[in-house]
């Protein structure tokens, strides 16, 4: 499989935000915090599916800001997975988006993304990347830890005023330059 990365451009916005958003929820994250260390176990749940809904936001401003960038995961010429990376309050480049169609999740379609999003932040001179996932999204929690993303932080709270997803817990990760 051929997975080629291209930046979005102003023929391609058209193309965000058109990915597989949701996913199938076998696994949650169980954390601990000792010695002012995240560490997690995962547990088995019964499946359901997790449905994602995203707002969509203007891109066309991603196009000419050297501080922000949407990438395209392409298998054979076909658009299948994007990255949206953006600088953060924190002065951290932020990921606020990884999506990849079903069909190519755990072909290495996340793991391009993830590298085109460390050599980015790197030439644009951030100290890190950081993101937030929640605690029922296992396979990409070991996505970002294989990259060498650490915890560095967790909310209890961030969606309670969601019915849908009330339970879940925000995980902030991140990767150190």
């Amino acid at each position: 499989m051929d997975i080629s990365i291209r930046q979005m451009d102003a023929g391609s916005v058209n193309q965000v935000d058109t990915f597989d958003l949701n996913s199938i929820v076998n696994s949650h994250l169980v954390l601990y915090v000792e010695d002012n260390q995240i560490t997690y176990s995962i547990i088995p749940v019964p499946s359901y599916e997790k449905i994602l809904i995203i707002e969509p936001e203007e891109y066309a401003s991603f196009i000419n800001d050297p501080q922000k960038a949407i990438f395209f995961a392409d298998v054979d010429g076909k658009p299948v997975g994007q990255i949206k990376l953006l600088p953060w309050w924190n002065k951290f480049a932020y990921i606020e988006e990884l999506a990849v169609n079903t069909p190519f999740r755990g072909k290495g379609v996340g793991s391009a993304l993830i590298k085109c999003a460390i050599e980015w932040a790197r030439a644009q001179n951030f100290p890190g990347l950081m993101l937030e996932t929640q605690n029922n999204n296992v396979p990409a929690c070991k996505l970002y830890e294989r990259y060498g993303f650490t915890l560095g932080g967790f909310d209890l709270h961030a969606y309670k005023n969601f019915p849908e997803s009330k339970s879940e817990i925000a995980l902030y990760w991140y990767l150190m330059f």
